[in-house]
């Protein structure tokens, strides 16, 4: 693969040579950030860690540089910022034993930008490496800018792909906004119940963000439990823990159809589901 930036990397932990490492793959990745992927995709990870057969490939988009910061990276640059980010995600990718790790190190800016087509033309080589069939991105309702184009950007180049190697299960998942009001029948459920000790060691990894300001590890894993708790008002749990996500199957299944009706399909229905309830209510 020839990448757009000479500064991309591929890192793969257990030293296999880079093409067979990125053949094996069988669930991939594509973030925006540094540990997007471990707070998102947590269900691939976990999915890939005690199989053989299956793989997990990760891909962060963005160099890192615009992070929040304070305490003992309050005065860290852009420049060692990103060094310390890339560094953590190499770390995360290690414990949690990915097949293989890339990092694009692409500026925020350029990820957002409309009509940008390098960001896409990179990962269409990269799931034509790969061939995965399970893929994880983020929601297409996310309120994060960067993650919105990390995301047009995967189905865009999902959609390039000869129909037979495109992934058989595409999931956009939860960070900036929850999909908490999504319409159950329409809920992705990702049940990350098993390893909390390894969901917990791949969120403490990423210090800069933690010590820096950001008790991301926290908030991700009471966000699953809440998932798992408040899904079902009448019966017992049945998960401890659940990652929600958006099925974007079908957009790269029909390349035809238009996103944004799409997604605004499901903000529909849960107008109607919220106007029906209250109606039903306020009318004798």
């Amino acid at each position: 693969m020839k990448l757009h930036n000479s500064t991309a990397e591929i890192f793969v932990p257990d030293a296999q040579p880079v093409a067979a490492a990125l053949q094996r793959i069988t669930h991939l990745g594509i973030g925006a950030h540094q540990d997007d992927l471990e707070f998102m995709a947590f269900h691939g990870i976990l999915a890939c860690y005690h199989h053989a057969d299956q793989w997990f490939g990760g891909v962060t988009c963005t160099n890192g540089a615009g992070s929040a910061r304070i305490g003992p990276y309050e005065k860290f640059t852009d420049t060692q910022m990103m060094a310390v980010r890339r560094q953590e995600q190499n770390t995360a990718a290690g414990v949690g034993r990915f097949g293989a790790m890339i990092q694009l190190d692409y500026p925020s800016r350029a990820v957002k930008s409309a009509g940008a087509t390098d960001l896409r033309d990179d990962l269409l080589q990269i799931l034509t490496a790969t061939r995965p069939q399970i893929v994880y991105t983020h929601n297409l309702a996310d309120k994060h800018d960067t993650h919105i184009g990390v995301a047009i950007a995967a189905v865009e180049a999902l959609r390039l792909l000869p129909a037979a190697d495109r992934p058989k299960k595409v999931t956009g998942c939860e960070i900036w906004r929850d999909l908490d009001w999504l319409p159950d029948a329409d809920k992705v459920l990702l049940d990350v119940s098993p390893h909390e000790n390894l969901a917990a060691a791949l969120n403490g990894v990423f210090d800069s963000q933690i010590a820096g300001g950001k008790r991301y590890d926290l908030a991700t894993l009471g966000r699953r439990r809440a998932n798992a708790t408040f899904l079902e008002s009448h019966a017992t749990d049945t998960a401890t823990s659940l990652i929600f996500g958006m099925d974007l199957t079908p957009l790269v299944t029909d390349p035809t159809r238009d996103i944004v009706d799409y997604v605004t399909g499901f903000i529909e229905k849960f107008r109607d589901d919220v106007s029906r309830k209250l109606t039903q209510r306020l009318t004798p």
